[in-house]
């Protein structure tokens, strides 16, 4: 790579990274106020487009950051960037209510580099969990006339990772992923009583937490037989203690919670110290290969969150399975006809859900197709994936409130190389 190219990368990625830390992680669903928010399982665009499936998933030209054991790939003289822009659009309903909503915002940024002929790393930055919601309620009170129930929440988690993944013999490689996580989850709650001889009251509480988190992976690969190759992978994520300091503020009010003549505090907390306690993850995959044309795989997840707490309070959550699949299928990689070169994707995700609204689980599904567009140059290989996304959180049968979600993806991914000593003659 030429040097003034190679520049203009770096500044480039670094303005992608500032964009990233700077977005609020902006979503809209009531779903959101359990826990830490919509843990987004952030996936590689490629791989979410066969579902999100993973664990057991391995290519030089794809930053797979769910693994880290996959980092062994990497060509040894490459340098690879990957990062995913998307426009998520969803749908409220309730049995009176539909209520819609847009948001685009960028995904993730992540780096790949070979160290020596056994050891690759990694690093990355990705959201973790989302948080946002705007809940107005009115209710007519005996006595106390109209009052305005409302609850609001914005914030979620960001994740800052490292991983560094070692070759240990043929086939055999294990990887690690070490994170630090920070982020902050604010809640507003407040109550308007018509007429002007009772006072209104807000509640505002802040949480502001970080610490570190970590992902270990293992990855075995074996030819059962010529151009047939399976895989297993396996992950772990530690039941991480995080530091948490709340601020908690209570005011009683004049006016409207859009135009306050008059405020008071009643309580005022400041630098309440806690613990944010984070899930174990266990998830394991199998994947088969085909002569680079045909990709299949399969995962399974489990978190433990009814382990969950935050400041001692676990939120009541349940423990969560999460299963996808997916499929690739690219014609013939090597061919000199472009079409033949395109991969396509499909596949599907479920998630019997970690916590409950109106009495029953809030369970998710998912189906994804994608497409893959390499470029090649005479020194860089690049491709542009774009990935389509339906899902359903929850049901107006059994949650009375149902959450329908479209997910529109780009990602780019470019492979360079890194270094290449000049060989004069």
């Amino acid at each position: 790579m030429r040097y003034e190219n190679r520049t203009f990368l770096i500044l480039a990625l670094f303005c992608l990274l500032s964009v990233r830390i700077s977005a609020q992680n902006e979503i809209s669903s009531p779903y959101s106020n359990y826990g830490i928010g919509i843990v987004n399982g952030c996936t590689p665009s490629a791989l979410t487009a066969i579902g999100g499936t993973a664990y057991a998933m391995q290519n030089p030209y794809m930053i797979n950051f769910k693994n880290p054991a996959s980092y062994v790939a990497f060509d040894s003289l490459s340098f690879i960037a990957d990062a995913s822009f998307s426009i998520h659009a969803n749908t409220l309903k309730t049995d009176s209510v539909t209520q819609k909503s847009v948001i685009a915002h960028p995904n993730y940024l992540t780096l790949g580099l070979p160290v020596t002929k056994h050891w690759r790393t990694s690093a990355g930055i990705l959201p973790y969990s989302d948080l946002g919601y705007v809940i107005v309620d009115n209710h007519k009170v005996e006595h106390f006339g109209n009052n305005t129930y409302t609850y609001e929440g914005d914030g979620g988690l960001m994740q800052l990772y490292w991983g560094n993944a070692f070759k240990l013999c043929k086939g055999l490689s294990l990887g690690l992923n070490i994170s630090y996580m920070w982020g902050r989850m604010s809640y507003l709650k407040s109550v308007e009583i018509s007429g002007s001889n009772f006072f209104n009251t807000t509640i505002n509480t802040s949480t502001h937490v970080d610490g570190i988190y970590l992902s270990a992976g293992l990855q075995y690969f074996v030819d059962i037989k010529e151009k047939h190759r399976l895989g297993f992978g396996v992950v772990y994520e530690n039941s991480a203690y995080m530091w948490a300091r709340q601020q908690q503020l209570i005011t009683i009010f004049e006016g409207s919670l859009e135009n306050i003549t008059g405020l008071d505090t009643i309580s005022n907390q400041q630098n309440r110290k806690g613990v944010l306690r984070m899930p174990h993850v266990v998830g394991s995959g199998i994947s088969y290969d085909y002569d680079n044309k045909l990709l299949v795989g399969a995962d399974v997840t489990w978190r433990n969150w009814s382990r969950y707490s935050l400041m001692g309070e676990n939120d009541s959550l349940q423990d969560a399975l999460t299963f996808s699949g997916g499929v690739q299928y690219t014609p013939d990689p090597m061919s000199s006809k472009y079409g033949k070169r395109i991969s396509m994707r499909a596949g599907a995700r479920y998630s019997t859900g970690y916590f409950s609204f109106n009495g029953n689980r809030v369970s998710e599904y998912a189906i994804t197709v994608g497409l893959g567009f390499p470029f090649k140059g005479t020194s860089s290989t690049c491709s542009l994936n774009l990935l389509f996304e339906y899902g359903k959180l929850g049901s107006l049968h059994k949650n009375k409130l149902s959450e329908d979600f479209y997910k529109f993806t780009v990602s780019f991914t470019l492979q360079e190389k890194w270094y290449q000593r000049t060989k004069l003659e």
